[in-house]
């Protein structure tokens, strides 16, 4: 008789997922949230990236949430908060149409959601 245990991270079924050669980017269809803050499930390599950026219906990015205001994550978290340079907030955007761009480099994000917190 033989027992084996396996474990599955949370959320872990599906991925979006960029190798080390390329650097991969997602556009959303347009959201309309609620909340103030972005958490995110994600890991990378140890030399893998991941930015995020709001943008509206155009897909233009909305100014203080571009790519280049974003903190750049690494590393393996099931539960991360997005933040933006200046400690910016998604309170002014709740309630209003925006789409979310996300770019990848070697890395996995396993889900996203908008939180009250």
């Amino acid at each position: 008789c033989r027992l084996r245990r396996g474990t599955i991270r949370t959320d872990g079924f599906v991925s979006l997922h960029a190798g080390g050669q390329d650097v991969g980017e997602i556009l959303t269809r347009p959201l309309i949230f609620s909340g103030f803050g972005l958490e995110v499930n994600y890991a990378t390599s140890a030399i893998g990236t991941v930015l995020f950026e709001l943008c509206d219906l155009r897909g233009k990015p909305i100014k203080g949430f571009s790519l280049a205001d974003s903190e750049v994550l690494y590393g393996n978290e099931i539960s991360r908060r997005v933040n933006w340079h200046g400690g910016r907030t998604l309170d002014a955007l709740a309630g209003k149409p925006v789409r979310l761009r996300i770019r990848l480099h070697d890395a996995d994000i396993y889900s996203f959601r908008f939180t009250g917190e």
